[in-house]
């Protein structure tokens, strides 16, 4: 029997964990959910990134004394660690709070490629790192005891204290939907009219979750060479890091990235780096749906801002917003004929088909393909 949301939720409430912030993760959903209809928007922060949400829960527990939750999916831990160690360690600062962590890629629970190692070493590296733990499943019925145990110890010993979650753990937490966005299109709507208009010769890097999956299914559908896009699988947030990196060294083709909201605002410095290198090959395509979509649709951040005028302001020489089907066949070949660094803005709905499936290539076979594409192999 699942772990009830709301009465995990009640049992950190009692004992006055009432600081939420985190980046959702899929395994910690129904949880998440709960957040958000139970915690005021002030004391629950979606954060751009892992290492975000730890700095402002320790924030918030200099500010009040109180034992902030931080969430996360086990792969955010890399995200996490510089200040886990560098700020809240009990060496530096003893900086106590609650860490809930998505255990994806247990070994012996099938998962995504990119999950296994991360899952493998998961218990060593918290051991490494010197950070206690408890592990949290569904048919447990001492969940109280072990929530109750777990501040404790972080409160006594003034650490961070981590509660891994297995898949499955958390029971379903119903919802109201989401109002939808009327009139929008798909994500992969506007991906099929960008693959369709793009140059042969042009080299694709897709963004983490389900953009790389639904570029690869359209290419399946179409019977193309899945060759020309590296889809990058995990690593959220460096899709455009990568894209430039492969544009400066391929400067007679054009680079093309297509991001993703969720995955720009983790690491939104990128922007400032690919602007002040100017790549004129580089064309950067955000996909904007406004939500997290691959662990739950939880909203990002990206409503409170102005993306166009942002990406300006960091250099880019061209920038484009659109949110209709026509805007975008009409403003493509525009955007696409542009010398870079050049943005465009979709703005689409979130959704996507119930039976998308995950690349079926290893991703070092979709390497190998890549670099042949681009002679370097």
């Amino acid at each position: 029997m699942a772990v009830s949301p709301l009465d995990f939720y009640t049992a950190l409430v009692r004992r006055n964990i009432d600081f939420f912030t985190g980046v959702p993760d899929s395994l910690l959903k129904d949880f998440c959910l709960c957040i958000d209809e139970n915690v005021s928007k002030e004391n629950h922060i979606i954060a751009a990134n892992e290492g975000n949400a730890i700095a402002t829960a320790a924030g918030y527990h200099l500010g009040t004394g109180k034992l902030p939750l931080v969430y996360m999916q086990n792969s955010g831990l890399g995200n996490a660690l510089n200040p886990l160690l560098s700020l809240c360690d009990r060496e530096i600062y003893s900086i106590p709070m609650i860490l809930l962590v998505g255990w994806r890629g247990e070994p012996g629970v099938p998962d995504a490629i990119q999950h296994v190692k991360d899952g493998r070493i998961q218990l060593d590296l918290l051991d490494v790192v010197e950070i206690p733990y408890e592990i949290v499943s569904g048919d447990q019925t001492d969940i109280q005891e072990k929530v109750h145990g777990g501040i404790e110890k972080a409160s006594k010993e003034s650490q961070p204290f981590v509660f891994l979650v297995k898949k499955g753990s958390f029971a379903t937490y119903e919802t109201k939907p989401a109002a939808g966005d009327a009139g929008r299109m798909l994500r992969e709507e506007a991906l099929q009219i960008i693959l369709e208009r793009l140059e042969g010769n042009s080299v694709i890097v897709s963004t983490t979750g389900k953009t790389s999956r639904e570029v690869f299914e359209i290419r399946d559908r179409k019977g193309q060479s899945h060759s020309s896009d590296f889809l990058t699988v995990g690593s959220m947030g460096h899709c455009s890091s990568i894209a430039l990196g492969v544009a400066i060294a391929r400067s007679e083709r054009d680079v093309v990235c297509i991001d993703g909201d969720g995955a720009l605002i983790m690491h939104l410095g990128s922007l400032a780096t690919i602007g002040k290198a100017g790549p004129k090959n580089f064309k950067h395509i955000l996909i904007n749906n406004r939500v997290h979509e691959s662990v739950g649709s939880q909203p990002t951040a990206v409503d409170s801002m102005n993306v166009p005028e942002l990406v300006r302001s960091t250099g880019y020489e061209h920038v484009y917003s659109v949110e209709g089907k026509d805007e975008l066949v009409a403003l493509f070949d525009e955007f696409s004929q542009q010398e870079g660094p050049s943005f465009l803005e979709v703005k689409v709905r979130p959704g996507s088909r119930e039976d998308l499936g995950r690349p079926a290539i290893p991703p070092t076979d979709n390497k190998k393909a890549f670099q042949e594409f681009l002679g370097t192999q």
